[in-house]
């Protein structure tokens, strides 16, 4: 048994609580949280800063690793594609060395659960022996209508192979999937549980693409060979343009939401659609060099959460550089929403709230040690330890 003292407490599902106690068995699992401890007790760690459940990744790409340091950074969406179809093939020992070394620092930040993004088996043995849970996306493109059917079984095939772990498949964005894709993949989520996760709007062209038909894009289609004869312009933009085709019965992830706007917001309202947010700030300016307008989704009544995307498009995988770079950017945000967003919400999304998010009597969330602050507010001196 541990008990550990803090000058704060965040159990998230509660207010904070100052010189908050918590005491937790040999495995992690939660026995008791309060706001009193016998002084005398010596066995009582005493730590200065914030105690908080471990962080939830909910969108990454553990099999882009080995790409850390060979995309040149702020060079907009449309390089950095083309660039990760030339540089991405490696040898299988490559990846999975690197994969494994990248699951070792998102444990070391303090991270418990990740939504991982994959487009082959390659991490599989990595996940099979972490201490992090995994959910693996097995992700489908194809803008080409006449190849749905078999570009969505491979991908069948793939999410098959991640099992017993938590898998699923999932569109990669609304530029890269056929409305046909889209459909095949709407009738699947009505068989079971099916969580979705896409690339939305990271970045104007993506827009200009689905409103006008011009833009980027036509040059990106045409670097790959891809016919696009088939499609129309939308005249909305392409979040508006897919969420009709989009499912009811699951959690749909939006991830980037770099140029999502407040007619797109309402326009998510008007459907029954289970929409989640997920922001990437580290990835949206190594890619971009450009963030959403966080402000627009604050208290809208969606469930915001936090990703680092992959180490192809980030400097790190680390959850609390994600919450300093968005409350340097808006400081509006308090470190107790950003919190949240980093637990609760992602294990909401990902469905494993039982067990994490909260710090909660019998719960394993892990415990995280956020040191460094400034009355409460994240600096460039804030670390984060793992306590367990």
């Amino acid at each position: 048994m541990k008990i550990f003292r803090a000058d704060y407490v965040f159990p998230v599902c509660a207010d904070p609580i100052k010189n908050g106690v918590i005491t937790v068995d040999d495995e992690g699992r939660i026995i008791s949280v309060s706001n009193s401890h016998d002084a005398k007790d010596k066995s009582v760690e005493y730590l200065k800063g914030i105690i908080c459940p471990g962080f939830v990744n909910t969108h990454c790409h553990l099999e882009l690793s080995h790409l850390k340091d060979k995309i040149a950074p702020r060079e907009g969406l449309i390089n950095f594609i083309k660039n990760i179809q030339s540089v991405r093939n490696a040898d299988v020992s490559v990846i999975a060395d690197a994969a494994e070394k990248a699951d070792k620092e998102m444990y070391d930040n303090g991270i418990v659960a990740v939504g991982d993004i994959c487009n082959s088996n390659i991490t599989i043995p990595v996940k099979a022996k972490s201490k992090i849970y995994y959910h693996s996306f097995s992700e489908v493109f194809s803008f080409q209508p006449a190849r749905a059917q078999e570009v969505f079984d491979k991908a069948l095939a793939l999410s098959n192979e991640f099992k017993p772990g938590s898998s699923s498949i999932t569109p990669h964005s609304p530029y890269s999937v056929s409305k046909e894709l889209y459909r095949l993949i709407k009738q699947y989520c009505e068989t079971g549980t099916n969580l979705l996760s896409i690339h939305n709007q990271e970045s104007d062209e993506e827009n200009k693409f689905f409103r006008y038909r011009l833009g980027g894009f036509l040059d990106l289609y045409d670097h790959f060979g891809i016919d696009i004869s088939h499609f129309k312009s939308q005249a909305r933009n392409s979040l508006q343009s897919i969420i009709p085709l989009l499912t009811n019965k699951q959690e749909v992830l939006l991830v980037h939401n770099t140029c999502t706007n407040l007619k797109d917001i309402y326009f998510i309202k008007r459907f029954d659609t289970k929409v989640h947010f997920c922001f990437c700030p580290g990835a949206n300016l190594y890619i971009e060099d450009k963030l959403p307008k966080v402000e627009l989704f604050i208290d809208q009544g969606f469930n915001i959460t936090l990703g680092t995307d992959s180490l192809a498009s980030n400097t790190k995988l680390c959850i609390l550089n994600e919450m300093r770079l968005l409350q340097e950017k808006f400081p509006v945000l308090t470190t107790e929403r950003l919190v949240q967003w980093a637990t609760l919400n992602g294990a909401k999304y990902l469905g494993i709230v039982d067990e994490k998010g909260t710090i909660e009597e019998g719960k394993m969330p892990g415990l995280n040690l956020i040191t460094g602050l400034d009355n409460l507010r994240i600096t460039s001196a804030t670390k984060v330890r793992r306590l367990i």
